[in-house]
């Protein structure tokens, strides 16, 4: 007898509906899997046989061939068990196919017939709403994970018996119900706090900004000069993930069974700072089974590549495309496979190999062609992807000797970067595909830019004084029009763009109409923060 049972195989961070067809026919007893099965799923034959005999369930002494369809479509992992196990029955006639018609399965078994949970539950309970399936029969540890997607039934079971009982009718299992109050993403307040930084309103002001309006980022400066520290507290300022962000986050931590124990639903935004030995499969995903990497974990979040010149060459330049575009295509022989990786960049270098290039009282140890085989490490192409760029200076000792702090926290903060990002919102509204101000593509740019006439001058003055290039001014155009969400501007007024040039120093250092001597060269030339027209940004002493 022929049996089929519904499963799902994971492509990306989505699942396709795998058919289990179990055949069951007189011959020598033997027990086959065909149909794309990596080495976990081969192995799931002697599980399941043994799994069924000690639940049991006698099996007639038969050939047993199981398909896994479509069969171009890889198949891994051990989720295909209990469809397995569940589709000898139906073909032993121990169980009818009508019961497991109108619900997907997955799950791993043991050999005593109790569930494990899988990876993936979460797009294999998307696939299973999408087709029309009235539910999913899955380990009940993923229950939580699963009921999530609303419209569909969850039946979460602990072993084989449990499942086989409940499709029988001999004992009915309860659908999970999901805690609504644990859905809505927040935040418990334990992480690292802006009150801790000393000083350096420029710096925080960047930060606020770059929060704001999602912006790439680039801080260079001297060792222990706060690089890392505001760095790590970024994804504390950021606006609280929406419920579709964060099931777009949940879905890529699925696939790699990274979700922790109890948290169905990831809240904060994820913050990855990967050691700068990463390869480049690593960061942007791939390998043999193309799993998603160091950039997609990182979506709707910060990704933070600390000593930037450090990483790979080839390692570094494959982050040009997923920043433009947001998403990452991986092709392989039989398969096409795409990653969302919204992410906000982050980066910290050192102005030289010492880390004390153009610092006050202290000397460079370096010589001039080290420094420059460093620093020519991050490519233009990818330094023109980065928003704003930062030279940070040693904290001075009166903020670092003050016993008391009045620094303003993170929550400060992060209600001026949610009311920035309601305006934005509300902005575009109409615009598909565009939250923020940095994934505001060219040709809506001088749509939602209105500039003063004093504020398109200066721009035009500094593109063609610091030879820009028109990734650099639609850049600066973005975090200038993020400065005018902040301060609640009517349209971009002077010292918007004076700030946003400001926070593009190494154009300016690196142009060669400025002094060759580097980072001393924007200390040299006199700098347009802070803005003389406007008041602080954020609570001084």
């Amino acid at each position: 007898m022929l049996a089929r049972v519904r499963s799902g195989a994971l492509l990306g961070i989505d699942a396709v509906v795998v058919e289990c067809e179990v055949d069951m026919a007189l011959g020598l007893p033997y027990f086959n899997v065909v149909g794309q099965a990596e080495g976990a799923v081969r192995e799931s034959k002697v599980r399941v046989i043994s799994a069924l005999k000690n639940t049991g369930f006698e099996l007639p002494q038969k050939r047993i061939t199981v398909n896994l369809a479509p069969a171009d479509l890889k198949k891994e992992g051990a989720a295909f068990e209990l469809p397995i196990a569940l589709g000898v029955l139906v073909a032993a006639k121990q169980l009818e196919e009508a019961s497991v018609a109108r619900l997907l399965f997955g799950g791993e078994l043991s050999l005593d017939g109790s569930l494990r949970p899988i990876k993936g539950a979460l797009p294999l309970a998307v696939a299973a709403r999408n087709h029309g399936f009235e539910g999913v029969m899955l380990p009940a540890a993923n229950a939580p994970e699963a009921a999530l997607v609303e419209g569909l039934r969850v039946l979460p079971v602990t072993h084989l018996r449990e499942a086989v009982d409940h499709l029988t009718g001999v004992r009915p299992v309860a659908p999970y119900v999901r805690e609504e109050d644990a859905d809505v993403p927040g935040r418990d307040g334990t992480g690292p706090d802006m009150a801790d930084v000393r000083g350096q309103p420029e710096l925080k002001l960047a930060l606020e900004m770059a929060a704001a309006g999602g912006h790439n980022l680039l801080l260079s400066g001297p060792p222990g000069s706060g690089k890392t520290m505001l760095a790590r507290r970024l994804p504390g300022i950021l606006p609280e993930m929406t419920f579709p962000e964060a099931l777009e986050v949940t879905k890529v931590y699925s696939v790699l069974g990274l979700l922790a124990e109890g948290h169905a639903l990831m809240r904060e935004r994820p913050f990855r700072a990967p050691h700068h030995t990463l390869s480049d499969a690593g960061l942007v995903g791939g390998g043999a089974a193309a799993r998603p990497g160091e950039l997609s974990l990182a979506h709707n979040g910060v990704l933070f590549l600390d000593e930037l010149p450090e990483f790979r060459k080839n390692v570094l330049e494959v982050l040009r495309q997923p920043l433009e575009e947001g998403v990452i295509h991986l092709a392989r022989a039989n398969q096409h496979i795409t990653y969302p990786c919204r992410v906000m960049l982050v980066a910290a270098m050192n102005p030289c190999p010492c880390g004390y290039y153009g610092v006050a009282g202290r000397v460079c140890t370096c010589a001039d062609y080290r420094r420059f085989e460093y620093n020519t490490r991050v490519s233009g192409p990818l330094l023109d992807r980065i928003d704003m760029t930062l030279q940070t200076r040693p904290v001075e000792y009166q903020h670092l000797a003050r016993a008391d702090s009045r620094e303003p926290t993170s929550h400060y903060y992060r209600e001026r970067v949610q009311a920035a990002r309601e305006r934005q919102r509300a902005r575009y509204r109409d615009e598909p595909g565009v939250h923020c101000n940095a994934q505001l593509p060219p040709h809506l740019l001088r749509r939602h830019c209105v500039m003063s006439s004093r504020a398109e001058t200066m721009l035009e003055r500094a593109v063609r004084k610091y030879g820009l290039s028109a990734r650099a001014h639609d850049r600066i155009l973005k975090v200038a029009l993020t400065r005018t969400d902040l301060e609640g501007h009517a349209r971009i007024e002077e010292v918007d763009i004076q700030l946003a040039i400001d926070f593009r120093m190494l154009d300016r250092v690196n142009h060669p109409h400025a002094s060759t001597q580097g980072p001393r060269a924007s200390q040299a030339e006199p700098s347009l923060w802070p803005p003389k027209s406007s008041g602080p940004a954020s609570p001084r002493e």
